[in-house]
């Protein structure tokens, strides 16, 4: 995350109960559809497997760079698994 943050990935990006992500810089409601993925980065715990989280490096419509990180796998909250969902779509042909 500080890796990403210097590299100009500020502004935190928040999952919404919609499916959209929230701008945390300027409040805008995103579709995550619409955003593009510069990066992706998954952690997994040391002990235990089951302890993951994914990080996106995100710009979206409103200009803003910034970062959205949600746990992963079968505990993901429903709200991020929507948005894991949509976003892990497969690159534009």
């Amino acid at each position: 995350m500080t890796r990403l943050r210097a590299a100009g990935y500020r502004i935190d990006f928040s999952a919404t109960g919609d499916g959209q992500l929230r701008c945390g810089s300027c409040g805008a409601h995103q579709d995550p559809e619409t955003m593009t993925v510069h990066q992706t980065v998954r952690f997994e715990g040391d002990s235990n497997p089951d302890d993951e989280a994914i990080l996106f490096a995100l710009a979206c419509a409103c200009g803003c760079s910034g970062q959205y990180s949600a746990a992963y796998g079968p505990d993901t909250p429903a709200a991020d698994a929507e948005i894991l969902r949509r976003l892990s779509r497969p690159p534009a042909a």
